[in-house]
């Protein structure tokens, strides 16, 4: 019975992770800081180019510190860069 009460909270939280989604403003970012290359990106922040690019399709949501390694960089709030669908 417990177990069963522990999987119906799982199932809640995995659904409820799936309804969000967030869009991010990272290609934008790099063109307004000199078209930055892909490449030059995931270098500066220390990962690869793939990283950046499933970032920018919106496939991959770059880790708390790639994030604020981002925002230091492109001197913009966390905020500024990640959107979490659905907010105003």
């Amino acid at each position: 019975l417990l177990s069963r009460g522990l999987g119906d909270v799982y199932k809640r939280q995995v659904m409820a992770k799936s309804k969000s989604r967030v869009s991010n403003r990272v290609r934008e970012l790099r063109f307004q800081h000199g078209e930055m290359t892909q490449q030059g990106l995931a270098s500066a922040i220390g990962v690869t180019r793939q990283t950046i690019i499933a970032m920018e399709q919106g496939r991959f949501c770059p880790s708390l510190e790639s994030a604020l390694r981002m925002a230091r960089l492109f001197c913009v709030p966390v905020e500024e860069m990640f959107i979490l669908d659905g907010d105003v």
